[in-house]
């Protein structure tokens, strides 16, 4: 293998349609992805730029980046984001941190896509080589590679050992695996407890109001409307904001053939009560967005009877397994999702702001990144603690 290159384009499609597919096959989100993220009028928030990795003449790999000026918030460790914001009353670009990142703004893992047989860790140094000029040419301070999976950490720890990155855990995704054939069987597989809460809020929210479900593909303007009033609705409640969508990425994404929009009417007036963007690539079905109609209030259960409705389309296309994000983690842990582990690589120029910001993140965990995650942790613990005293009376007993 030659050194390697990397030459940046500025759009989807201006990588041939031969690479993407082989680099980033299904299940993973590919080139009609970004393309549907390039169209969606977003550049106000991400700059999207996407590097080429060349062996000669041959393209063996792509690397798609954003930059983003991020929130110090998700950036910084508490006490340095706490005075940071103090004194972005004062200069308010304190307030963001300029950012380079590596993998898409709204998807559940990054990935570098390398055609299968390439040398990954060569390619992942040339990336960050890259990266490094790109961002000194762009006056960029950090480099990140967002949200990688536990597959990609012995390249991501090598990388970190020779370019002098450091790992921070990121907010885990969440996945279903989809056993037997039908919701039936996805119910019997919940823990007791669990299945009788999901069923008396189905029940609970048949009651409060009737609602007719559908699965659409295509959806005209008006109703691509609708669900973006509803969006509007969902994403002002939201705890954490990373991107805000358009009506352009709606109407974007609903032309890709993996988009499916499920939504809820109401059976009397017909109007809508909510939706879920669903993808389905290869074995894998993604929950990405919801919207919902929060005048019909609490006891609608909406959200649940989303969730049905998912799990039974899911299971109707033969999906293996439904991805639904990473926020929302306590509903999601009782309705039988799994925590999927994810890993932030991250290299600030300052070579002093680098070695503060990775010494306060050594220690981070889920707990330290979300409320829900922090409660789901207490009661494993005091789970565990209560197994290990039963196991020690009955082994005291015997």
């Amino acid at each position: 293998m030659d050194r390697l290159s990397v030459r940046w384009a500025a759009s989807a499609i201006e990588v041939s349609s031969d690479l993407w597919a082989r680099t980033f096959p299904p299940p993973l989100e590919g080139a009609w992805w970004y393309r549907a993220l390039q169209q969606g009028r977003l550049e106000d928030q991400f700059r999207f730029a996407y590097g080429v990795v060349e062996d000669g003449k041959r393209q063996i790999a792509i690397a798609p980046t954003f930059e983003m000026d991020v929130p110090i918030d998700l950036v910084a460790p508490p006490l340095i984001a706490k005075a940071l914001r103090a004194a972005g009353r004062v200069v308010p670009r304190l307030q963001y941190q300029r950012t380079l990142f590596v993998g898409s703004p709204c998807s559940d893992e990054g990935t570098v896509g390398v055609i299968p047989g390439e040398g990954a860790c060569l390619v992942l140094e040339a990336v960050q080589d890259a990266l490094e000029e790109r961002a000194r040419q762009l006056d960029i301070p950090m480099i990140v590679w967002k949200d990688f999976p536990d597959a990609a950490r012995p390249d991501l720890d090598r990388l970190a050992t020779t370019r002098g990155l450091f790992p921070i855990v990121s907010f885990p995704g969440t996945r279903v695996e989809l056993v037997g054939s039908s919701f039936e069987d996805y119910l019997a597989a919940l823990k007791p407890p669990k299945r009788h809460r999901l069923r008396r809020n189905l029940r609970r929210g048949e009651e409060a109001c009737s609602l007719a479900a559908s699965v659409v593909m295509r959806p005209s303007e008006a109703v691509l409307s609708e669900m973006f009033a509803l969006f509007g609705q969902t994403y002002e409640r939201g705890k954490t904001k990373f991107e805000r969508l358009t009506p352009e990425f709606f109407t974007a994404t609903a032309a890709e053939a993996p988009a499916r929009f499920l939504l809820l009417r109401e059976s009397a007036s017909g109007r809508l009560a909510a939706f879920m963007l669903l993808f389905l690539t290869g074995g894998r079905a993604i929950n990405k967005f919801i919207g919902m109609d929060y005048s019909l209030g609490r006891q609608a259960k909406l959200y649940f009877r989303l969730w049905e409705h998912a799990l039974r389309w899911a299971y109707s296309v033969g999906a293996s397994e439904l991805q639904s994000g990473q926020t929302g983690y306590e509903v999601k842990l009782d309705l039988g999702h799994e925590l999927v582990p994810l890993t932030n690589y991250c290299k600030h120029r300052n070579r002093m702001l680098h070695r503060i910001f990775a010494a306060a993140t050594a220690r981070v965990d889920w707990a330290e990144l979300d409320e829900d995650l922090a409660r789901a942790s207490r009661r494993r613990t005091q789970n565990d603690a209560g197994h290990a005293t039963t196991a020690a009376i009955v082994s005291r007993t015997r």
